[in-house]
């Protein structure tokens, strides 16, 4: 598992969100912390302990050859709001890790799109695990894909 990062996430957010062009210069720099997920440049618009909602825009390169969002991005764009929404939960010297995950592809995705996730606020450090819904949501307010993503937190080794 990777180092804590619940203190930096909360600290950066804190900071820019209410900054004019401050969530968009958050998710700038989340996607250079983590290129894969920041390959797709979604915005996260809503960060705070225990949830986080992110948009996609719908453009070209997210698309498949069917005309709607690739099945992968919104795999990798659920993967992701469950993540900010536990991470940033996290308490202090805790780190996570994806242990697993699973997706369901109820509608094709096309137009904006809302990545949506809540989870419970993890109280200690101790080694468990947690099974965070991911739904993603098209302006409709339709739900396009849900995901089940299994996140594995636990203390930070000791230095």
């Amino acid at each position: 598992m990777a180092q804590s990062i619940g203190p930096a996430l909360r600290a950066h957010w804190q900071r820019l969100a209410s900054l004019p062009g401050g969530k968009r210069l958050f998710s700038y720099m989340l996607g250079r912390f983590v290129p894969y997920s920041g390959s797709l440049g979604a915005q996260v618009d809503v960060l705070e302990p225990g949830r986080c909602v992110l948009v996609l825009r719908d453009r070209r390169r997210v698309r498949n050859h069917l005309e709607s969002v690739h099945a992968m991005a919104l795999a990798n764009l659920a993967e992701l709001v469950t993540g900010l929404a536990l991470m940033n939960s996290l308490p202090d010297r805790t780190r996570g890790i994806l242990a697993g995950f699973s997706i369901d592809y109820l509608k094709k995705a096309r137009g904006r799109l809302r990545a949506e996730c809540r989870c419970d606020i993890p109280t200690s450090n101790e080694e468990r695990e947690y099974l965070l819904t991911g739904a993603i949501l098209n302006e409709g307010d339709e739900v396009v894909a849900e995901a089940k993503a299994r996140w594995l937190i636990g203390p930070e080794p000791v230095a």
